[in-house]
């Protein structure tokens, strides 16, 4: 088993296609037609699991567990979409899980909303290198700067 950090190739094909809504931030929107954006949120894994570039839904196979950490992972906040002449380009709060017990090797984003045809679609894996651990302590991902070279997600 591996996880191999990417974007999902499914998730490329969906921007296209209109399925994903980063507008006006996270928060449950339920369509891609409203303006609302829809729910975002990040599961932690084990490096038992076999994530990558094909990785196409958010699944609890494999997934982290133990105190402080619940299935399904937590929401993304803040997400804020930003354009430049260059670059489009998302970025989210950094995401803690405090007082927790847990241990990860890596990560997938999801969408999480309810619209039919979006609901937990995979955006990107993220393979931290090695497990990363807590034990009764806080848990954190912090994401990159928000700019045209280094946000966690970016079209350029």
């Amino acid at each position: 088993m591996a996880i191999t950090q990417a974007v999902c190739t499914s998730f490329k094909q969906e921007l296209l296609q209109g399925i994903h809504n980063f507008t006006s931030g996270s928060g449950g929107g339920t369509t891609t037609t409203t303006g609302s954006g829809n729910a975002f949120k990040i599961a932690l894994y084990t490096s038992s699991a076999s994530l990558g570039a094909s990785t196409t839904a958010y699944s609890n196979t494999n997934e982290s567990s133990g105190t402080g950490y619940s299935a399904g992972g937590e929401a993304l906040t803040n997400v804020t979409p930003t354009t430049s002449s260059t670059t489009a380009l998302t970025d989210f709060s950094d995401v803690t899980w405090t007082s927790s017990s847990v241990t990860a090797r890596g990560a997938v984003i999801y969408n999480s909303s309810t619209a039919a045809g979006s609901a937990n679609r995979a955006v990107l894996v993220l393979n931290f290198g090695s497990d990363k651990s807590s034990s009764s302590g806080d848990f954190t991902i912090t994401f990159p700067t928000a700019d045209s070279s280094s946000a966690i997600i970016r079209i350029a």
